[in-house]
């Protein structure tokens, strides 16, 4: 694989994906090759994020989303859910005014459901410093599942129609229903990135996903690097979405 440097130059600032999602899967495999803790995986996995991170907002990606703790992740360990929550946390509480300075802006996606008071409290306040910047939209997906936002979607659409006479049941399409989403703000995702060689979706933005190209690798997270991801967004570029249509 080509360097940084070269791979920049074969980028074309004119087809970049306005928004990426990432599986940063196999922290814990890469923990367990390396004989380390699982938890120990997860930390370095922060250390591919901030690389991701900054090379995103260097080619002009505009939304970026990272799955970083699933609806499932619950039956893990309660010793590893712990630890990586509160990594979450720290990690951002941490690296928020990094990220305001180099004009990210910063927002959770997922259910408040399960999710601790503190957790909800300080992540709250660490996006609130970033809601006015203007560059790369970062969003992390804690304690989400595809299908429960769905789900939750459904709810408040329907607690809008008991509520809101109005809202003529016969006028929901697929743009109305959007904006019920987590992502109501948010491009469909252009290009979905998975590593660690898994190929499926896990229950990730299965709506937001519906015509997203995909991009897998056998590499696991904490060893994913700028190179990789400037590999998959110049496959991506070479690729014809058609959207169901002919050219």
């Amino acid at each position: 694989m080509n360097n940084k440097n070269e791979l920049l130059k074969e980028i074309d600032s004119r087809r970049i994906p306005r928004h990426i999602a990432i599986i940063m899967d196999g922290n814990g495999r890469w923990a367990k090759k390396h004989g380390y803790s699982r938890l120990r995986g997860h930390q370095e996995g922060v250390k591919a994020v901030r690389k991701i991170v900054e090379i995103a907002g260097q080619i002009g990606v505009d939304y970026l989303t990272l799955y970083a703790f699933s609806t499932e992740n619950w039956r893990r360990p309660k010793d590893e859910v712990i630890g990586v929550i509160n990594l979450i946390r720290r990690t951002l509480l941490k690296e928020i005014d990094n990220l305001d300075k180099n004009n990210v802006v910063v927002q959770f996606i997922g259910s408040k459901d399960k999710m601790d008071k503190k957790f909800l409290k300080d992540t709250k306040i660490a996006c609130a410093k970033t809601k006015n910047n203007t560059g790369l939209h970062l969003s992390l997906a804690v304690n989400y599942g595809g299908r429960l936002e769905i789900i939750e979607s459904i709810r408040k659409l329907v607690l809008d129609i008991q509520q809101k006479k109005e809202i003529d049941v016969k006028n929901i399409d697929e743009q109305m229903f959007s904006k019920y989403l987590y992502t109501k703000d948010m491009p469909e995702v252009d290009l979905v990135i998975r590593t660690s060689g898994e190929q499926r979706l896990s229950n990730f933005l299965i709506w937001q996903s519906a015509y997203s190209e995909f991009w897998f690798t056998n590499t696991f997270w904490p060893d994913f690097g700028a190179e990789e991801f400037l590999q998959a967004v110049i496959e991506y570029q070479h690729r014809t979405r058609k959207f169901g249509g002919i050219k």
